[in-house]
């Protein structure tokens, strides 16, 4: 483990993690690496939730079912503990982030809050956040290259924790990345009802890395698949080294939409592509879009340019006090797989943000 971005000083300080071996001890260094370096204990489950969560892992990712084996003998459990040891949390309502597939390359401004658990809390109450000493949630991101014995090796970003992924490329040239999906529908839940059997929202990518090498396995994958969204539900934007992307999105009663251009930049940000195919009838923006619609039309507008000029052009405006930024500005390339990342370490002067070097990661065994 090393830090290869920022450092405990600026905001973000990112931690990249190479794992080799079988799938079960790949899970135990994860185990490992989230024993030592922070409070967090595998939470309780209902019994048969954890029999149903148990099986609907062997039956469809066998991989992850793997993993969870080493990663409950780090901490001293028996696989079939009735724990959780992945985190069920999904993204809380108000982040946004966009994304563009050029036919070559999948780029993604990733915007999120700078704020901790509490403090989100207590916005999403009402009340003034006050610093209670924790770090933002967003603060301590993991790069994770993981090449096992037996399977496919990527290297995937995720915010926080190291089940999930917010993006990612896979050896096949798969590249996958995840999006708020309606940011007016998304409403925190009034309880959390815990994990459930299938997927989160973060899970759906590494799922994707994991156990397909092409769109079409992707999509299929994606139709087979049990998800949860626990209020706030995603897009997932997927591509392959074949130049063919397209953005996966549920709609009302669970109806599943796969979004595909024929010619043309595909590009996508914080609402349902399938609800407003129509670039010049985009609804105008509200206070609780945070500028989807104008960052879409920017978006593609910019597209031509590059994924990294496009998204430069969306990314989130430094404002004194806001909570949110630009956390940062990844570019997945399946032919090359690699994702080059830039990320944000805190505001600079006069309206800028510093940013480290963009750093590229490839995947080699």
């Amino acid at each position: 483990m090393t830090y290869l971005a920022g450092s405990p000083e600026d905001f973000l300080a990112v931690r990249h993690l190479t794992l080799r071996g079988t799938q079960a001890e790949i899970g135990h260094a994860l185990g490992v690496e989230t024993k030592e370096r922070s409070n967090w204990s595998p939470p309780p489950v209902d019994p048969i939730v954890a029999k149903a969560r148990r099986t609907w892992f062997a039956r469809n990712w066998p991989q992850y079912a793997e993993r969870t084996a080493g990663f409950a003998e780090a901490y001293g459990l028996p696989s079939d503990a009735a724990v959780s040891f992945d985190n069920a949390s999904a993204l809380p309502a108000g982040s946004g982030c966009s994304a563009l597939w050029t036919g070559s390359e999948l780029g993604r401004n990733y915007d999120f809050f700078t704020l901790s658990w509490t403090q989100l809390g207590a916005v999403m109450a009402g009340a003034e956040p006050v610093d209670d000493g924790t770090v933002p949630m967003a603060s301590r991101p993991y790069v994770l290259t993981t090449i096992p014995d037996d399977g496919i090796a990527s290297t995937s970003l995720s915010m926080s924790t190291v089940d999930g992924a917010m993006e990612g490329v896979n050896e096949a040239g798969l590249v996958v990345a995840l999006l708020m999906a309606d940011l007016e529908a998304a409403t925190p839940l009034d309880h959390d009802p815990g994990p459930q059997a299938g997927l989160s929202v973060p899970q759906v990518c590494r799922y994707l890395l994991d156990t397909c090498e092409t769109v079409d396995e992707a999509k299929e994958a994606l139709m087979l698949a049990k998800q949860y969204s626990h209020g706030a539900p995603c897009h997932y934007i997927v591509a392959d080294a074949s130049g063919r992307g397209f953005v996966y999105e549920r709609g009302a009663h669970d109806i599943e939409y796969f979004v595909e251009v024929g010619d043309g930049p595909l590009c996508v940000t914080n609402h349902l592509l399938h609800r407003h195919p129509d670039l010049e009838a985009l609804p105008e923006d509200t206070p609780e879009t945070m500028l989807t619609y104008q960052r879409l039309r920017t978006l593609t507008k910019e597209a031509g340019a590059g994924p990294r000029d496009a998204l430069d052009a969306v990314s989130v405006a430094i404002e004194p006090g806001a909570p949110w930024r630009t956390l940062w500005r990844s570019v997945l390339d399946p032919a090359a797989r690699t994702m080059s990342t830039r990320f944000y370490l805190g505001d600079g002067e006069n309206g800028t943000a510093r940013h480290s070097p963009e750093l590229t990661f490839g995947i080699s065994r």
